[in-house]
């Protein structure tokens, strides 16, 4: 490839604590015709301006999900790729709110990672179907003015809490920023979701950020 094709080649950066693995994923895009894979500590990279594009193999770290907090804290613009553990359902729907464009099980083939790339590098989100079906049923819950109550009651030590969850900090961040035990954060949440009805943290998520929008929504005046 010449130097003005590869200078018009989109930097992807490339994470993984295990070296064996970090080589085999920089090789799956060594002849990709639009990507250039660049593998650093995930510090640099964040501090990277020109990388909007990771790669997270997250197999490895048990706190996966603080990890992904972590980036999109930082890096709201950058476009996270999670090749992460096959835990439950829950558990990978938090991954795409925390800022996952993309979830690939870590055993997944060769083919797999680059059309989950080529789908983000189009705008979309790649994840296993019943994940995004579930996502897309969570967002058609009922009518929003049905939970505004439901907000309106919250203490205002909740609504600091539900903050910092809508801002997709870990409980342990939500603790060391409040000045509170991690349980303490753990019982917010509780109360949180048995308030407003949220099966789990999630769609406690989704019906903030609902409610958020709809009160932010001009008021009819006719």
């Amino acid at each position: 490839m010449n130097s003005a094709a590869a200078a018009n080649l989109i930097p992807l950066g490339v994470v993984s604590s295990d070296p064996i693995r970090t080589e085999g994923l920089l090789a799956l895009f060594e002849n990709h015709p639009r990507v250039s894979a660049v593998s650093a500590e995930l510090r640099t990279l964040l501090e990277t301006e020109t990388i909007r594009y990771i790669l997270l193999d997250v197999s490895f770290t048990d706190a996966w999900l603080d990890t992904l907090f972590f980036v999109r804290r930082l890096r709201p613009d950058m476009r996270q790729i999670v090749l992460g553990p096959s835990g439950d359902e829950d558990l990978m729907q938090r991954a795409v709110i925390a800022g996952g464009r993309a979830y690939l099980d870590h055993r997944c083939e060769t083919e797999q990672v680059l059309m989950a790339l080529d789908a983000v590098l189009q705008g979309s989100i790649w994840a296993p179907r019943r994940i995004l079906s579930s996502l897309i049923d969570r967002l058609l819950v009922g009518p929003i003015t049905s939970q505004k109550d439901h907000f309106d009651r919250l203490s205002p030590r909740e609504k600091q809490v539900l903050n910092c969850i809508l801002e997709a900090r870990s409980n342990r961040e939500i603790a060391e920023d409040l000045g509170i035990e991690e349980r303490t954060v753990k019982a917010y949440v509780s109360s949180l979701m048995r308030k407003t009805g949220a099966q789990n943290r999630v769609a406690l998520s989704m019906l903030a950020s609902q409610d958020a929008s709809a009160r932010n929504q001009p008021q009819d005046l006719a």
